[in-house]
């Protein structure tokens, strides 16, 4: 078994549309971290899911609905650290803004 320390979602923006950031392709992945930063004047939210191979993003796999960020703030998703995703699974994020928030995740990839 090997474990790879690898940068799951480098730092980009968010989209305002269900898109898939990350998927364990070929290896299972434990999720260390995931930030995002409001770099907008106003509000905004983001919702994450986690998802099994074979699924689509929806109400069964969300883990976190409609995060309020304030202008400037960064929040570090406590609810997603140690999260596992199987082969084939993926992290899905939806913002309700297309330009208001970054994002960047870390973890470990085991094969």
């Amino acid at each position: 078994m090997a474990v790879s320390v690898k940068v799951l979602i480098p730092a980009k923006i968010a989209e305002n549309t269900q898109t898939t950031q990350y998927t364990a392709t070929n290896v299972s992945t434990i999720i260390d971290k995931f930030t995002a930063t409001n770099y907008s004047a106003s509000a905004a939210t983001l919702s994450v899911n986690l998802v099994t191979q074979f699924d689509s993003s929806g109400n069964q796999n969300l883990i976190i609905k409609n995060k309020t960020l304030l202008p400037s703030e960064t929040y570090t998703f406590p609810e997603l650290v140690g999260h596992v995703l199987s082969p084939g699974g993926f992290i899905s994020t939806i913002a309700s803004a297309a330009s208001s928030i970054n994002i960047r995740s870390s973890g470990r990839e085991v094969s």
